[in-house]
């Protein structure tokens, strides 16, 4: 008889908590239900030292939706281990729906970014499917590597990727402005994801990331 862990819920979720997630718990319970499932489907894959265990928790928006993780963990704080599981599972989800798009931004981007380019640890020029190993590595060591490298190696990446749209956003300014300033808020938003994942990166060394 089989009797590895199954992760069919992320973090063996009790069903009555997984059916009650869609728009039915008050904010309280749901961050309970977002750190409770965190801390589980970590400290239990770390436990379980199963190859198995942490690819299908890799794939865990492809089996599962995006939506039921972002349900599970999309609200929690930034700092907060369900906020920065979330903050990988949304990155990776990005680079396996457009890697054209992460690709050309990640070129624009390295040359300016070196010391990022290291932590990261992308080959260069990165191919589409070597954005996608990242990813799937970058999540892989949050279940059975050194979790703080798995984020920083993660916010490197945001950075290097901040400052390619920041150079997409001058090349197109004088041509379509809007789009510009779209990409200008978006290497924002990205340098502020690459500081999140640093500061949950310190709070796990520190013993404090829940």
């Amino acid at each position: 008889m089989d009797d590895r862990p199954r992760f069919r819920r992320p973090a063996m979720l009790d069903p009555r908590d997984a059916d009650a997630l869609p728009g039915a718990l008050d904010p309280a319970r749901r961050d309970e239900v977002a750190h409770t499932t965190a801390r589980a489907v970590v400290h239990q894959a770390r436990a379980a030292e199963d190859p198995e265990v942490v690819a299908r928790l890799v794939r865990l928006v492809e089996d599962e939706g995006l939506d039921v993780v972002a349900e599970l963990w999309s609200d929690a704080a930034p700092a907060t281990l369900p906020g920065a599981l979330w903050r990988l599972y949304a990155l990776r989800e990005w680079v396996r729906r457009d890697p054209r798009t992460i690709g050309l931004r990640y070129r624009l981007g390295v040359d300016a970014a070196p010391v990022q380019e290291a932590v990261a640890g992308v080959p260069r020029p990165p191919t589409p499917s070597d954005l996608r190993e990242l990813a799937d590595t970058v999540l892989s060591g949050v279940y059975s590597g050194d979790l703080a490298v798995a984020l920083e190696r993660a916010a490197a990446f945001c950075r290097i990727l901040a400052t390619g749209a920041a150079y997409d956003a001058d090349v197109r300014e004088v041509a379509d402005p809007d789009a510009a300033a779209r990409m200008t808020r978006g290497a924002a938003d990205l340098v502020g994801t690459a500081l999140e994942l640093e500061h949950a990166a310190a709070l796990w060394r520190a013993g404090s990331l829940d």
